[in-house]
Order: C-alpha cells, then structure tokens, then sequence
C-alpha cells in the first residue's frame, strides 16, 4: 500500500525538477543570444577579412560598421592591419545581462586572420 505522503514528494520533486529546467532554458536562451550575436559579427570580420585584397580598408570598416550597427545596436571600432602574408581585424565590445537574480557585463573580443 502506498502511502499520500509519499505521492505529495515525488510530485514536489519533479516540480523542482521541472521549475529547474525552465529556469536554465531561459537564461541559456538569453545568454545564447549574446554569442550568436558575436559569432554573425565574427562571420562577417572573416568575409571583409578575405576580400581585402579587393577592398580598401575604408570599405571594409564602413561594411563592418554597419554590420555591428545592426546585430549590437552599436558600432564598435574596428582596427584592420595588412601584413605581408595575411589581413588581420579585430575589435572590442560589450554586452550587458541582464537577468533575474543576474547582472553581468560581458566584453567580447572577436578577432580573425586571413592568409593572402
């Protein structure tokens, strides 16, 4: 015979179980946007990376701008140095957490290479 005490702590527990698993949901959401966000601007350094052969620096800058502008909300400084094997582009931005119980900044710093 099964006693009612006992239905009432399984329920409970999967209850916290289940309160648990929503909870890391949502912050795994908010937190997965900020690196998707990071890797679409690191996808496009890598494009402008490899096209500057073709390309002056002042295009690639204008087309990453205006890039950033559209997934941050912000254009962050890009910095393009030419050597005389590969282009490297770099910049440095922050994005802020903001989340129950959680307030945290975090600085990215995507960075790309590209051989000639």
């Amino acid at each position: 015979m099964v006693s009612l005490h006992r239905r009432g702590t399984s329920t409970f527990g999967c209850l916290v179980m289940l309160v648990l698993f929503v909870g890391a949901v949502y912050y795994g959401i908010h937190v997965g946007e900020i690196y998707w966000r990071y890797y679409e601007l690191l996808d496009g350094m890598r494009q402008q990376a490899r096209l500057a052969r073709v390309f002056p620096d002042d295009s690639i800058r204008l087309h990453l701008t205006a890039q950033a502008d559209s997934l941050l909300g912000e254009s962050p400084r890009f910095v393009i140095q030419r050597g005389p094997a590969r282009t490297t582009i770099s910049t440095e931005y922050s994005e802020t957490l903001e989340l129950p119980l959680l307030k945290r900044t975090i600085v990215l710093r995507p960075r790309v290479q590209e051989p000639f």
